[in-house]
Order: structure tokens, then sequence, then C-alpha cells
């Protein structure tokens, strides 16, 4: 069974660029890199991973090609561009000639104007994806997930990812109006959820595994195991815990289901997807 880690990040940290990381997040204030990240893929036993985006320019995406072509272990990059951009078709195009770039996110969840996701030139840069074989990872905070509706309702054949199940309020143990609107979404097959980001959503300090498995139960239930993905969101879990705490939550909580659907969220699923096959 391959295991795949479907959400980490990479960076050099930049104090201007990274400024998102204040003081409460201090420990995010180093560089975090390949070498980091292959030990703690091997101890629990990982194939490979997706690094995702976090700096919202195209130089990251060349900074994460540079990784990938040292790290065997790297089987995909989740990039940047900008969407709204007049040459967006151009920029695709380019990509399309690197096949270690597999889609593309944009971190909607920091954007002033919460609906962004369904402004004109943002949709008309979405929808040169599918076409281009592209996926799109949808980073979004609650209070967007039914924007996040309309906004998949365009692109009834577009491949779509929900990162860190969008966000609940995990650490006031809030599953309404949340489990709503991920019901909701799930209703769509062209999009998945990653069982990602949910213990930096918890009680950083105090969280145990009893507050955040009503919110998996919603996902599983919801989305069924063949779309559902595991990620770290290494190193910010840092923040909450530690790499092989995030691994074991998921682990513990699949083991309900058999091999084969155990397969599929911790791997199977995230080379279906990706298309890393």
């Amino acid at each position: 069974m391959l295991k795949i880690d479907s959400h980490n990040h990479f960076w050099m940290y930049n104090s201007i660029r990274d400024s998102w990381i204040d003081d409460e997040r201090a420990l995010l204030k180093r560089d975090f890199l390949p070498k980091d990240l292959e030990l703690e893929l091997k101890d629990t036993g990982q194939n490979g991973c997706i690094v995702v985006q976090s700096d919202s320019s195209e130089l990251e995406n060349f900074f994460q090609m540079e990784n990938a072509s040292h790290s065997h272990f790297i089987k995909g990059i989740i990039g940047w561009v900008d969407f709204q951009a007049k040459n967006i078709h151009e920029r695709l195009d380019f990509y399309g000639h690197y096949p270690i770039i597999k889609g593309f996110r944009h971190i909607l969840q920091s954007e002033n104007l919460r609906d962004f996701m369904l402004q004109k030139d943002f949709l008309k840069g979405i929808s040169l994806l599918e076409k281009k074989g592209f996926t799109y990872d949808i980073l979004i905070l609650e209070d967007q997930l039914g924007y996040a509706q309309t906004f998949i309702q365009k692109f009834p054949y577009q491949k779509f990812v929900l990162d860190h199940i969008g966000k609940p309020d995990i650490r006031h143990q809030k599953l309404e109006p949340w489990a709503k609107a991920i019901i909701k979404l799930a209703n769509y097959p062209n999009v998945y959820c990653k069982l990602s980001g949910m213990i930096t959503e918890a009680h950083w300090q105090e969280w145990k595994y009893e507050h955040i498995k009503p919110f998996m139960d919603i996902v599983l239930e919801a989305f069924g195991p063949k779309r559902v993905l595991w990620g770290s969101d290494w190193p910010v879990c840092l923040l909450a815990g530690s790499y092989k705490k995030t691994f074991e939550l998921v682990n513990t909580y699949i083991q309900k289901l058999s091999p084969s659907e155990q397969g599929d969220i911790m791997g199977a699923n995230a080379l279906d997807f990706y298309s890393l096959i």
C-alpha cells in the first residue's frame, strides 16, 4: 500500500514575505526544507508527498521545482499563478511542460473580499484548468463555504479538493453550520476533501482525539473513503503537535475501515486525484 502525504510545505523563511508567521507562530520562523521532512516520512512509512504553495508568487513554483529535482519523494507540486492575469493562458501552458506541477492554489482565506473566488476574472482563469489537466486546491475559512458551493457549481468537471476540511471551529466544538455546508459540497462528485490541518483548528495545547473525531465523521460520511485524502500540513502542524501525532490521528481514525479503504485515504486517492501514476 502506497502512502502519500497530500499536503505539506517548504520554505526559506523571509520575515517580510512570511508576515503571516506572527509571534504566536514563532516556531515557524525558520527554514523548513525537504531534508527536514524526509525522516518524518520514513518514520511513518510514507512513500512520498505533495508540496503545496505557501507564497503567492511564481517564484514559489520554481523554488519547489528545484526542491523536487533533488528529492525523489516529492511526487507533485501545487503551485500558484495569478488567475486574473491577462496572460494566464500562456502561464498555464508554460507549466504544462513540467509534469511535476499537478495543480494550483490561491490563498482565498486571506482575501478581504470573502467571495473573491466568484470574481469574473478569477473564474475565467479557473475555467482553463480542466482542459490543461490541472487540479485546484480550495483553501478557505468556514465563512466562505457557501461561496465555494457556488464556485464549484460553475465547473462540474474540474478536479477540486478542499484543504483542511474547510477549517471548522474545532477549538469550540462547533459542528454547525460547517457540517451542513460540507455535506452540500460533497454532493459534487468532482470535489474531494483533505483530512489535514485539523489539529491547528483545535486548541493547540489541549486537543484530544475525541475533539476531532466528530469532524472527521462528518467528512467521511459525506465524501466517502474514495474522496478523502490524508495530509499532514507540515510544518504548520508543529504548532499543535508533531508530524507523527498528525499521522497517528488520521491513521487511528481509519482503523474501522477495510484495508482497501484505508489504502485509499492514505495514498491511493492522492495518486488518483493528482494523477501521480
